[in-house]
């Protein structure tokens, strides 16, 4: 006689109550650990500034600090940690509460780390908004930030929106608040090769999509690589087709390895027109076109779209830019618009 199966229904709601509540105690234990690490940040920092010959006494404290707690509680409390703790707290306690740690601390003490380490308070705030919302694992947070997200977006906007970033995070209402300039795509690996064509650039992408979706931002989805389209006989293919969620609407790239043509423009239009009278259902919004370059003239850009189009047209980088360049710039714009 067989034994009596439970049903595959009921084994599946099961599941998925024990997942749920095992992230929920994840979550829980997350948030505690970030308000008691912010605690004792603040004990340690009390303690130093109560005492007399501050560092001396405040290295050889935490010293003996590690030692207690680590056999008191096991590992976790080293030197170094606790430092960590202390540098969370003076960051932290400028601008936050334990209360207020508490409510948005979806984020790992790893993260937390990394975040206090960043010396600019709005870029900071913009980091943390976005990994919380985009539930970046701690190593994309890093990519994120050497990619410079924060100045690349910075650079594309007025000085209001460089305020919207540090409060609300990336806001995508319209077409060109989703665009990059430059696109950094330092994980397809092509620096390390000496050439190579635009069929190689196109599936270096599709063998790292997971990356490039992150790179493009928020909403995408992937549709079709080198979509046919067929009109007066002749066949013509898109590179690469997206759909954004937040924006309801197709989005069409064009590869280019080299400098950009206005015969590249006009091309997207065209590719554009297509999806916008063929694919386009009546409830989504028209379709964007994005031609990533290696290089590109604003000139050519200018005088060859008309004015409020949806084309665009952005260059690719194949190493992480220079930071601190970027940084100046954005400090350089709101320099100027404070004397503005």
């Amino acid at each position: 006689m067989s034994k009596l199966q439970p049903t595959q229904n009921l084994f599946d709601k099961i599941k998925t109550l024990v997942q749920q509540a095992r992230a929920q105690v994840t979550r829980t234990i997350n948030k505690t650990m970030v308000v008691t690490y912010y605690e004792i940040g603040r004990y340690i920092v009390e303690d130093e500034q109560a005492g007399a010959e501050r560092a001396t006494r405040h290295k050889k404290t935490l010293i003996n600090l590690s030692k207690q707690l680590n056999q008191e509680f096991g590992r976790g409390f080293s030197v170094d940690n606790l430092q960590n703790m202390r540098h969370f707290y003076l960051v932290y306690s400028k601008y936050e509460t334990p209360s207020r740690i508490m409510e948005n601390a979806s984020l790992s003490w790893s993260h937390f780390i990394f975040l206090s380490r960043i010396d600019n308070e709005a870029e900071r705030n913009f980091y943390e908004i976005e990994a919380t919302k985009n539930q970046w694992s701690l190593r994309e947070l890093k990519r994120q930030f050497n990619s410079a997200l924060y100045e690349r977006l910075a650079l594309s906007i007025d000085k209001d929106g460089i305020k919207t970033l540090s409060e609300k995070g990336q806001i995508i209402e319209k077409p060109e608040q989703m665009i990059k300039d430059p696109y950094i795509l330092e994980f397809l690996d092509l620096a390390t090769r000496t050439q190579y064509s635009e069929s190689d650039f196109e599936q270096a992408i599709i063998d790292k999509l997971q990356a490039f979706l992150l790179e493009l931002g928020k909403g995408f989805t992937f549709v079709a690589r080198q979509s046919r389209i067929t009109f007066a006989e002749k066949h013509f293919y898109i590179d690469l087709v997206f759909y954004n969620r937040i924006l309801q609407c197709f989005v069409l790239i064009d590869l280019k390895i080299g400098e950009l043509t206005h015969q590249a423009l006009g091309q997207m239009q065209m590719y554009v027109n297509y999806f916008d009278r063929e694919k386009r259902l009546e409830h989504e919004n028209k379709t964007i076109g994005i031609v990533i370059c290696r290089q590109k003239e604003d000139a050519i850009v200018e005088y060859t779209l008309p004015e409020n189009t949806q084309i665009f047209a952005s260059q690719y980088q194949t190493v992480l830019p220079d930071k601190a360049s970027l940084q100046a710039q954005v400090r350089a714009i709101l320099e100027q618009e404070q004397k503005g």
